[in-house]
């Protein structure tokens, strides 16, 4: 058994392979480290770096092909590392617990959310019946799930993206088990419930000697969390070492450019031609030339949103308010953001301006038109002149579509080009986005969730639209791929004058990406400002807030 003079975990050698035994696709090589009773390491590299991959493998759940073809792990002074099924299923959950990155992949939608944890209590003989109800409800208070005693029979549909991946990390820690596997466990949650969480993951690391691989993209994070750092890059260890001393001087070229792509709070916004700040619809201000030309794209007004929710009774209906009275404007060619905690609203918003949700009250207004009343016609022409991107790269990408298919299908759709001039469009679509052109013929499920999202935002390009509503569009990526798609998205607003309207709880992406910033609180705006303004100098403690708990924002990091 594992103590104070071993490691919990323990891989040596580790290489996995995808395929046949006689035809193997090698995909991780020659992985190495160790995990202390009570650590935290952390797991950085870009997408398909092999970091959920060598994860999977720590814990028998490699898709199908996958194995471990060399080397050895070993759990709790235990050779996990050809365990049979029956064998996994003994230390998974209760030894060994895992929080996936894709709360909608690993919810079932018709289990109410605490169904699922209370199926995780029993599974592992923690609680069961009327305990493990109230085990559950706590469970979801600790995850930040507020209101969790009335909200426990609810379904996923009813939750937001980062309240869905709470109720993940709630499951996965229903058992106390002693090694937690968090595969990019925040990528959905807002800074605020990110820090409750992280700070919650810290307690069990410390309290009950929990060990954590946290396996992430957000460098920040890692540095703040993590007090050892393992860097992959192409299926291999790149480098290692205590967190701050990668994080401040990486010694590997990979590392050096993964630390400097990483968004920082200090980060200002990249160089546009851009006249002015926005102004918010209600200032009364003067119209003057450069407005002329360059004139309100989108106008929301007065929007309000009242969903009907179960009160106290089934039978007894109550009203929620996802979104009040909210006004702004958006001129051509410029970005918004919409930023705050999840539950606030951003989304809700976005859908209404999409025209995806008929709101309660108020107007969306494009280009002049009022888009709450179109007919067929009119809603056709809108939806290519305005593209999504949604935040779940998982759940907007068809499974059966190859990628060519799902780049292809808005131009199919909307009868542009030739088949020759769209596979030509849809070559260069995926160059922009940085994806290799041999991946036009696979399909969502051989793609990682990084990839899927460079799909999405190519399929989103595809009819050169005039503006894109962007919602949490960079959350699934890797620094790098992040940075290379916030730089894209700039120089196509710069060369296309494009209009974005950036819906995040990434507040240090904010600051390289958007002119003015709004800040959402329980469907209200509290506060609007150009960004580096707002950043500098918030109003509302709500703000000061969000901007405090920023993972890594006071680290200094390496720049190159």
């Amino acid at each position: 058994m594992s103590d104070a003079t071993s490691p919990l975990l323990s891989l040596r050698n580790v290489d996995i392979a995808f395929g046949t035994r006689k035809n193997p696709l090698p995909t991780v090589f020659d992985v190495n480290f160790d995990i202390w009773p009570g650590e935290t390491v952390a797991v950085v590299g870009e997408s398909g770096s092999g970091k959920s991959t060598t994860a999977m493998g720590i814990m028998g759940l490699l898709p199908g092909g996958g194995q471990v073809t060399d080397g050895t792990i070993t759990f709790d002074g235990r050779d996990i590392t050809h365990l049979s099924e029956r064998e996994f299923t003994g230390i998974r959950g209760s030894e060994v617990g895992l929080v996936p990155q894709d709360p909608m992949s690993n919810l079932n939608p018709v289990w109410s959310i605490g169904h699922h944890i209370k199926e995780a209590l029993k599974a592992n003989n923690v609680a069961s019946g009327s305990a493990a109800h109230d085990r559950a409800v706590e469970l979801m208070e600790e995850a930040g799930l507020t209101e969790a005693d009335r909200r426990i029979d609810q379904f996923p549909h009813q939750f937001s993206g980062g309240q869905r991946q709470r109720a993940l990390i709630a499951c996965g820690l229903a058992a106390r088990p002693k090694l937690l596997i968090a595969d990019e466990p925040t990528s959905a949650l807002d800074v605020t419930v990110q820090q409750q969480i992280l700070d919650h993951l810290q307690e069990l690391t410390e309290e009950l000697g929990t060990a954590v691989l946290l396996i992430t993209h957000d460098l920040g994070l890692a540095a703040e969390r993590a007090q050892r750092i393992i860097v992959m890059s192409q299926g291999r260890i790149v480098e290692a070492g205590p967190s701050l001393e990668i994080l401040q001087n990486p010694q590997h070229p990979y590392t050096q450019k993964l630390v400097a792509s990483a968004p920082s709070v200090t980060a200002r916004r990249i160089d546009l031609d851009i006249e002015e700040p926005l102004r918010d619809a209600g200032e009364d201000a003067a119209v003057d030339a450069a407005d002329e030309a360059s004139p309100n794209l989108i106008e929301v007004s007065g929007l309000t949103k009242i969903y009907q929710v179960p009160g106290d009774r089934p039978w007894r209906k109550k009203d929620f308010t996802a979104a009040e009275d909210v006004n702004f404007f958006l001129r051509r060619g410029h970005t918004l953001a919409l930023v705050g905690e999840s539950g606030s609203g951003k989304s809700t918003v976005a859908q209404m301006v999409l025209g995806l949700l008929e709101p309660t009250s108020g107007t969306v207004t494009f280009d002049g038109t009022d888009i709450t009343h179109l007919d067929r016609a009119g809603e056709l022409a809108f939806r290519r002149r305005v593209q999504p991107v949604f935040q779940n790269p998982y759940g907007s990408v068809d499974p059966m579509y190859s990628v060519f298919n799902t780049i292809a299908e808005p131009l199919k759709i909307h009868k542009v080009g030739s088949k020759k001039e769209q596979e030509a469009r849809v070559r260069e679509l995926l160059d922009l986005v940085a994806m290799p052109s041999s991946m036009l013929a696979r399909y969502p499920g051989e793609l990682s969730g990084g990839q899927r999202q460079r799909v999405s935002i190519a399929r989103a390009l595809a009819l050169g639209p005039e503006a894109l509503i962007l919602d949490e569009a960079v959350s699934a990526l890797d620094v790098l791929v992040q940075s290379q798609v916030l730089s894209l998205l700039n120089d196509l607003q710069e060369e296309m004058g494009l209009t974005y309207l950036f819906i995040t709880h990434d507040l240090a992406v904010v600051k390289q990406i958007a002119d003015e910033t709004l800040v959402m609180k329980s469907g209200r705006i509290v506060e609007r400002g150009e960004t580096d303004d707002l950043f500098d100098n918030p109003e509302q403690e709500y703000t000061r807030r969000l901007i405090q708990s920023i993972p890594g924002g006071t680290l200094p990091l390496y720049q190159g």
